[in-house]
């Protein structure tokens, strides 16, 4: 091998070599984000948490005799499950036995606004300003080890999450349910083709949710 073409060579290698560490160095000194896509880009953007009544009994006919309020089986399972693993206050009205019926769904507030008059109505809703919780919640959705294929076909949704889009008017809306143990998506394209949570996913949600919601 001649000089000219040892030092071509050498000129390759330290070529690829810096191609592969150069975006280590970068990332070391800007600190680069594992989050995935469009969620890296959310950070530091005003987000809300809403409560959301995931069952709202269809209104009775005029002149038939009231009824038991029947929950939808995936409902009814999560309840004997373990619902309590919500704090106190954070359950939907109505879903323990003996505790009042939910509130009529008239005239309320729903999430999210794309569902019109199909979304969930809003119980209570609390700016999240707390950046460590903001970090908590992008941690959830920005991982797809979060996520898993559902294992059930439902979507009766305890908790809303809206979240600022950068360059974006309409901000990302997720609807999380407990009781389905998965996730619906607007305005934007979620990023896994899963939208079950994992237990463990399931469980940081209930910790979110309590920390946003539960009075200090």
């Amino acid at each position: 091998m001649t000089g000219t073409q040892s030092r071509s060579r050498f000129d390759l290698l330290a070529r690829i070599a810096f191609a592969v560490v150069a975006p280590a160095l970068v990332c070391a000194s800007t600190g680069c984000s594992s989050l995935t896509p469009p969620f890296d880009s959310m950070k530091g953007a005003q987000m809300t948490l809403y409560r959301l009544q995931n069952y709202s009994p269809p209104a009775a006919p005029t002149g038939a005799p009231a009824m038991g309020l029947q929950l939808p089986p995936q409902i009814q399972s999560w309840i004997s499950a373990g619902a309590s693993l919500l704090p106190p206050g954070l359950i939907p009205p109505g879903l323990i036995p003996g505790s009042a019926p939910p509130p009529p769904a008239t005239n309320v507030q729903r999430f999210p606004p794309e569902m019109g008059p199909n979304g969930f109505p809003i119980i209570a809703w609390q700016p999240v300003t707390d950046s460590n919780v903001q970090g908590q919640i992008l941690d959830v959705l920005g991982h797809q080890s979060n996520f898993m294929t559902p294992s059930q076909n439902c979507m009766y949704a305890e908790l809303g999450i809206s979240i600022a889009q950068p360059g974006n008017p309409t901000p990302a809306n997720i609807l999380v349910s407990l009781s389905c143990q998965q996730v619906q998506a607007f305005n934007f394209q979620w990023p896994y083709q899963q939208t079950g949570l994992t237990p463990d996913a399931d469980k940081k949600f209930v910790a979110i949710a309590q920390s946003v919601f539960s009075p200090h």
